[in-house]
This record gives C-alpha cells, structure tokens and sequence, in this order.
C-alpha cells in the first residue's frame, strides 16, 4: 500500500491561529506538536491528520517571544504546550489549562532549552579506528 504524501507548510507566529482554525473547519484532527532546536532557535511543527494524510505547519521560534496556543481550537493541545514550555522555555499565550511552569518538574529550568554540556564536533581529519 502506497503511503499518502506528507506536506510541511512553513507558517509565521502570526499566521498560526488562522491557519489551524482552517485545519480544523476542514476536519483534521491534531497528532501532535514538537520542538526541535534548530541552531539558536527552535521549530514547532504542529501535524494534523484527515484520511490518514499528515500535514505539517512548522513555525519558528524562540525563548522571547509567545506562542499562541491554540488549546481553544484543539483543547488536547494544553498538553504539549505546556510540555514545550516546561522543557524548552519557550513561552506560550493563552493555554486553556496553564500549569505555569510545573507540568513537568525536572532539576534543571528548561533542560532542552538551555545546552548542559559542551557538544565536540569531530574533526574531518580523525578516523574512528
């Protein structure tokens, strides 16, 4: 069986409440949200799935400036906002249910967001033996 495609749409902070209202109208249902760092910033991607076709909205972001949340759209996602604020630091606007920093307590503030140890890059010139 042939997989359907997968599209990733990059969107702007300002262009994500309207463009999930749209998912939503048109009957997808949320997947999930992640994060990942990307350099010194981060990416969200927000997946949606209708008739086992994904699709992707995939916003930039940083520890300054808020997200909007779209927990009044899909109530489910209070869950990984506050997740991804607990554990990158990147600060979310309107959470339906905000635990306020204390959804997942760990020892150290935003342990993905802030790098705990030096990362060595290997050298082209060294060989694994």
């Amino acid at each position: 069986m042939k997989q359907p495609e997968q599209n990733i749409e990059t969107i702007t902070v300002e262009d994500l409440i309207h463009r999930v209202h749209s998912f939503h109208d048109d009957g997808y249902r949320l997947v999930q949200i992640s994060c990942a760092q990307e350099g010194d910033t981060f990416e969200l991607t927000y997946t949606f799935d209708r008739d086992l076709a994904l699709s992707h909205l995939r916003i930039p972001a940083d520890q300054e400036t808020s997200i909007p949340s779209i927990s009044r759209i899909y109530l489910a996602s209070f869950v990984y906002e506050n997740e991804i604020a607990d554990l990158f630091g990147i600060p979310f606007s309107g959470i339906a249910v905000d635990y306020k920093g204390t959804f997942i307590r760990t020892s150290i503030p935003h342990p993905f967001g802030t790098p705990q140890i030096a990362v060595v890059k290997k050298k082209p010139e060294d060989k694994h033996e």
